[in-house]
């Protein structure tokens, strides 16, 4: 008889703001490529969707990141069911409600939850590491995968194991050891503790029955969100109210460090959560000087960084030893490597200053493409329009600005009005203030525009929609 097949559930929330400014909170680190060409999100779909060991994914994500992780899913060929969550109330409530879910298509169901943001790039060791796990799972225990360290970390939570019986390779968990210091992290790697990836299997029931035993409220919550879910174009949303109701806690303060349901398969292959500028240096290639370049740098007498540029921008370096230098199109971090815990209080006190570059990047992603912000003044504002074939924003007018748009790439179909009409490549047309109007993409190409916007105030938010195919609120951006 076949094994049953795995049904993986991936956790899409955090800000990763130790990741700033390339991870921002409207766009975070789990969806722009940190390692290689592809996101980490991406990287996870591909590793969870072989036909003969996992069933379709199930991700669980905010309402605000619906349509970048739907278009992220559909270039990896990812049938994914996406759970929007109301808020975030961290992962324990994730976990809930994805195994209320499945285990209403499948009382058998075996889950497989894993981060959107870890790096594992051996998906041949990852797939078999599940396949040992199975057994265990399908037996009643919750099996997490500890990593064998490849040195002392501080950043990561450790598992002390005892050794398993009748010669299986799962563990029973004997402790759950929080973050260490320095010296005591060496420790736990000579006396053989495991880093705790925060990958875990189990069957739905069985984690419902721990949840119901050690955290009512949450099981609560993630049946009433469950119970009164609605679905919204492809997308299934949890109902508000109940899912509210569950207290903030994570799955390993829920249950995993207090059920003695738990147990441990270690793993020896290649690990890393990419939470912090150092995690990034420590996963890329180095040159002889043990720099790793991304991007239009050049450097002189620099050692042992990481240099990082985007956009285009050329960032230089001399002379310096054991630094991070990130360079965006608006904003540049420059720190010594020991400092780089540190990114998230200055991410804090950014919010205190109310600096929009802690939210998002001047290129902001829509459902239909992205727009780009090229330049701003009193008031005008020019931006880059990028319309995805087939696509075609709201319906809509504006109370204090018009707008001149002139295409540069595609045909756009253009209703001010009454009137629809083509408009082509170095052809342009105006939108005067409080015009209904709407753009779309028609081809089969993606189609780029130039838009100057003139008015007393040039806010996202100076917009009414009347009509809009992706169910947005009628105002916002």
């Amino acid at each position: 008889m076949a094994d049953p097949l795995i049904t993986p559930v991936i956790l899409c929330g955090g800000a990763g703001t130790r990741l700033w400014p390339v991870s921002r909170e409207k766009m975070p680190k789990i969806f722009v490529p940190l390692i290689g060409t592809t996101t980490s999100f991406q990287q996870v779909l591909d590793r969870v969707t072989r036909a003969s060991v996992f069933a379709p994914p199930i991700v669980i994500t905010n309402a605000e990141f619906r349509f970048v992780v739907a278009e992220q899913a559909r270039s990896r060929g990812a049938n994914a069911t996406i759970i929007l969550e109301p808020q975030r109330r961290d992962s324990a409530a994730a976990v809930a409600a994805a195994a209320e879910f499945a285990i209403r298509k499948d009382r058998d169901a075996i889950l497989l939850v894993v981060a959107a943001d870890h790096l594992i790039p051996d998906s041949e060791a990852f797939a078999a590491a599940c396949g040992a796990a199975l057994p265990a799972a399908a037996a009643g225990s919750i099996v997490t995968f500890g990593v064998k360290p490849s040195h002392p970390a501080s950043s990561y939570g450790y598992i002390r194991a005892k050794p398993g019986g009748n010669g299986s390779a799962v563990c029973a968990v004997e402790a759950f050891v929080e973050k260490p210091d320095e010296a005591t992290a060496a420790r736990y790697v000579d006396d053989g503790y495991l880093w705790n990836s925060g990958n875990f299997m189990f069957r739905a029931d069985v984690m419902l029955g721990e949840l119901a035993r050690f955290a009512p409220a949450i099981r609560n919550a993630a049946k009433g969100a469950v119970d009164n879910m609605v679905g919204d174009l492809d997308f299934v949303r949890l109902a508000e109210a109940p899912f509210l109701e569950a207290p903030k806690l994570s799955i390993d303060y829920a249950v995993m460090e207090r059920t003695a349901l738990a147990a441990v398969l270690p793993v020896d292959f290649r690990w890393s959560d990419i939470g912090s500028w150092n995690a990034v240096w420590d996963v890329q290639t180095r040159d002889a000087a043990g720099n790793a370049i991304e991007g239009q740098a050049e450097v002189i007498d620099t050692t042992n960084s990481l240099i990082r540029s985007e956009d285009g921008v050329l960032t230089t370096v001399i002379g310096l030893d054991d630094i991070v230098v990130v360079t965006t199109a608006d904003a540049v971090l420059v720190m010594p490597k020991r400092e780089a815990e540190r990114v998230k209080d200055l991410v804090e006190r950014l919010k205190t200053h109310n600096r929009t570059e802690v939210l998002e990047h001047r290129r902001i992603y829509r459902p239909w493409g992205f727009y780009q912000t090229a330049d701003v003044g009193a008031r005008y504002q020019v931006k880059r329009i990028c319309v995805n074939p087939g696509a075609r924003l709201s319906l809509q007018k504006h109370f204090h600005r018009s707008e001149h748009w002139v295409v540069v790439r595609g045909a756009a179909e253009v209703t001010v009005g009454e009137e629809v009409r083509l408009v082509h490549e170095n052809e342009s047309v105006y939108v005067p203030i409080g015009s209904v109007h709407r753009l779309a993409n028609p081809g089969k190409i993606p189609l780029e525009l130039i838009e100057v916007q003139v008015g007393s105030y040039l806010g996202e938010d100076d917009i009414l929609r009347l009509e809009d195919v992706y169910r947005r609120d009628a105002t916002g951006a």
